[in-house]
Order: structure tokens, then C-alpha cells, then sequence
């Protein structure tokens, strides 16, 4: 039995790591993500997550991992923001609320699927022009959902959270160690 992540997120191979859990192989799923219209937040992660899991190819044996995180404002979707303008639009929209972090997770092993979704309340506090500019100048905003990343500079962003670290960063543990469980996925000395 092989693990494949199949995921070319840094953040995912890092969470798995300190886990204790290496992949056999990455490979980025290649898919379309764009929000279909009208499709709200929960669904939409849950969606691009199965089309993740279904583009990888494995054998039987195998266990595919796949993950999507979406940041959501009210029925909005956040995804990764196209450039600077963008990310700075977003940022703005985020500035000073709460907003919805989510993760889906799901596995993928001889024919039988398993998923669980996260969802996590964050809060991001008011920001100043410095901490725009300064953040937008850095560049972490690039690739990253919502146009910031927690776990980086833009967590000096967020004073609150209801819910997962992990998942806002991308791979929430507790669901993830759940569903390798349920795959069959032998690990050692995990809580």
C-alpha cells in the first residue's frame, strides 16, 4: 500500500510530516476550480476536493489523499487572488471580520471514498495602509486562499480562531489521522 498526496501544497506535506507520515508519491491533481455559479462555499470545497480525488490515478491498493481549502465571506468564495489587486481586495474584505476557513479532506482506496470537512471561524483584525502594503509587498498572498497565509506573516493578522490551525493551513490533522484510519493506513505512535 502507497500513500499519494496528491497535492503539490508545501503546507500539506508539512502538516503530514509532523504527523510522522510521508507520502510515497505527490502528485498535483489538475483540475478546473472555478466556483460554478450561485455555488456557495461548502459545497464548492467539497466538489473541487472529489475532482481532486477522482483525477488522481492509483492502483486499488493505494491510498489517494486529497485536499481543497476555501475562504469564505458570507455565501462569497475567496480563492486565491489573480495579483496584487486583487489580494488587496480581498484583504479589505477580510480586515476587520469573521470569516469562514474551509477544509475538505478526502481519501480514496479500492473503490470506497471517505471525506470530512472542516470549517473554522477566524477573525482578522482591522489593518492599517502599512499592513497592507508591507504584506502585499512580501508576496505571501500568491497562491494562497483568501489572498493570506496563517501560518506566515498574515497570522499576525488573525487575534481569533474557533476551530482548526491545521485547517486553516490546509490539511486539519484530527480529520486527516481519522480518515487514514478508515483507509487502513498503519501509523505509528499517532495520537
Amino acid at each position: 500500500m502507497r500513500l499519494i498526496l496528491g497535492s503539490a501544497s508545501p503546507r500539506r506535506r508539512e502538516i503530514l510530516a509532523q504527523l510522522g507520515i510521508v507520502p510515497d508519491e505527490i502528485i498535483a491533481a489538475d483540475i478546473d476550480e472555478t466556483p460554478h455559479a450561485q455555488e456557495l462555499p461548502r459545497p464548492y470545497c467539497e466538489r473541487v476536493t472529489r475532482a481532486k480525488l477522482d483525477a488522481i490515478a492509483a492502483d486499488d491498493d493505494d491510498i489517494v489523499l486529497c485536499a481543497d481549502t476555501t475562504v469564505a465571506l458570507g455565501r462569497r468564495i475567496l480563492g486565491k487572488p489573480r495579483d496584487a489587486a486583487q489580494a488587496a481586495e480581498f484583504l479589505l474584505k477580510l480586515a476587520g471580520r469573521r470569516h469562514s476557513v474551509i477544509t475538505s479532506v478526502a481519501l480514496r482506496r479500492a473503490g470506497r471514498h471517505w471525506m470530512r470537512t472542516q470549517v473554522t471561524t477566524v477573525k482578522m483584525k482591522r489593518l492599517s495602509d502599512d499592513d497592507l502594503n508591507g504584506y502585499l509587498a512580501c508576496g505571501e498572498w500568491q497562491g494562497k486562499a483568501g489572498g493570506y497565509a496563517i501560518q506566515g506573516r498574515g497570522g499576525a493578522f488573525i487575534p481569533w480562531i474557533s476551530g482548526s490551525y491545521t485547517g486553516v493551513m490546509g490539511l486539519p490533522a484530527v480529520e486527516t489521522v481519522t480518515l487514514l484510519r478508515a483507509a487502513g493506513y498503519k501509523m505509528d505512535d499517532t495520537p
